[in-house]
């Protein structure tokens, strides 16, 4: 399988790490500084304290995806801004035959995908790995937690997914092959999408938040209204799952925060438009209201394009 990684940061470094170990065809697209140290040295996933997890002293890497032909499968990992002008030159490379799967953040992305490549190219999946691109050529990984699960969207069972699963076990990944892949992905994305709003709209981590009852209310609020949201366009989530989500956020590190939260922390844009915005969007959809959620998105909303923007 001739695999191309777009997006070589923190998850796609990871999982493209993973599978080239098993032995599969990997190209990483990388850019700037993480590009020109991934050619000269390859690439390297350490743990937090600096141990080295898994070393790849060659890698094949370039700065233009255009490159790359033919792939039987495209990995995409960048931020979901990127996704819209990425589509465009994916396009280019892609045959009939090419499989697409997103490891990006939340559940509007695949319906890009699957409006732009036809909707049998696309495969689901979500990615459970803390990590972040320590330093150019180098991937950091917080934790020992590293697992995927996909799925392909009629729920058959493809030689494609079955390739993939079977690549990332081998090297110590947990994978697993799930036939209700579009209820992973929103079990994933009502929980991401409350940690992202709370963090971020109060700037602290997770643990003042669940220990301020207001706080924690007004979290439980967004995560219930993004569940409704699943339901009511047929999503098979439990009832109950915003309260499985909240025993979930006490399990958190008490410092845990999100990507969004160090986006915002850092000026740079942010993904707001897809977790709290794109709540409200699937919820005009199917016909229903997100107020709390549209109170996010719009508290937030001068920050979408990055710091200089809001200043």
């Amino acid at each position: 399988m001739k695999i191309a990684i777009v997006g070589a940061g923190g998850v796609g470094g990871f999982y493209g790490a993973k599978l080239l170990k098993a032995g599969l065809d990997v190209t990483f697209v990388a850019r700037g500084a993480h590009f020109q140290a991934m050619r000269r040295n390859g690439l390297t996933i350490e743990s937090e304290n600096g141990g080295v997890n898994l070393a790849l002293p060659a890698v094949t890497v370039t700065d233009d995806p255009l490159t790359i032909q033919s792939p039987d499968l495209i990995i995409i990992a960048v931020k979901l801004w990127d996704l819209a002008p990425l589509v465009r030159a994916l396009k280019k490379i892609a045959t009939p035959k090419t499989g697409i799967l997103s490891l990006q953040n939340g559940v509007i992305k695949d319906d890009i995908l699957k409006e732009a490549f036809g909707t049998q190219a696309v495969i689901g999946g979500v990615g459970y790995v803390a990590t972040h691109i320590g330093r150019p050529g180098v991937i950091t990984q917080v934790g020992a937690l590293q697992k995927i699960k996909l799925g392909e969207y009629d729920g058959s069972r493809s030689a494609r997914v079955e390739t993939l699963v079977d690549a990332f076990a081998s090297t110590g990944v947990e994978a697993s092959n799930s036939e209700d892949i579009r209820r992973v992905l929103w079990e994933k994305y009502v929980f991401l999408v409350g940690l992202s709003a709370l963090t971020s709209v109060t700037r602290l981590p997770i643990g003042p938040i669940r220990e301020n009852a207001h706080s924690r209310s007004l979290l439980e609020s967004v995560i219930q209204e993004a569940v409704a949201v699943g339901r009511a366009l047929g999503v098979g989530l439990p009832e109950d799952y915003a309260q499985q989500c909240m025993g979930l956020v006490d399990q958190l590190p008490f410092t845990m925060s999100s990507s969004m939260f160090h986006d915002l922390d850092r000026g740079n844009r942010l993904e707001l438009p897809w977790l709290s915005g794109g709540v409200v969007s699937l919820a005009e959809k199917a016909g229903i209201r997100a107020p709390v959620n549209a109170f996010i998105a719009d508290a937030l909303a001068p920050y979408i394009t990055g710091r200089a923007a809001a200043a």
